[in-house]
């Protein structure tokens, strides 16, 4: 089952002070496992364009879509037997520490 994880900054990290898991561990383990197709870190949301079409005009601004605090920085493409194993894979990302994941499974196009 494939999943993309989006890897997102948040505004109230975990203050936990303990070491964060190291990422290029994490990286390599499960690339290993399978579990990782491929992933990477994105630019920063000020070099983000937005595309959209309104009424046959297309409308293509600076910026992410949303005013927020918080942005996605990078993703991950798991693929994991379930859910329950994408969560325990995306528990051990240093961002579940410092930031948040979101765990979004394929879905079908529907004709």
């Amino acid at each position: 089952m494939k999943f993309m994880m989006f890897v997102c900054s948040d505004t109230a990290p975990d203050t936990d002070p303990t070491e964060l898991p190291d990422i290029h561990k994490w990286v390599a383990d499960n690339d290993t496992r399978g579990r990782r197709l491929t992933g990477n870190v994105l630019a920063p949301a000020s070099a983000a364009t937005t595309v959209r079409v309104r009424a046959g005009e297309l409308l293509v601004s600076e910026g992410p879509f949303a005013e927020t605090a918080e942005v996605i920085v990078g993703f991950d493409l798991l693929d994991c037997a379930d859910l329950d194993e994408a969560i325990e894979v995306a528990r051990a990302h240093p961002m579940a520490r410092e930031g948040r994941l979101e765990l979004r499974p394929y879905g079908a196009l529907s004709s």
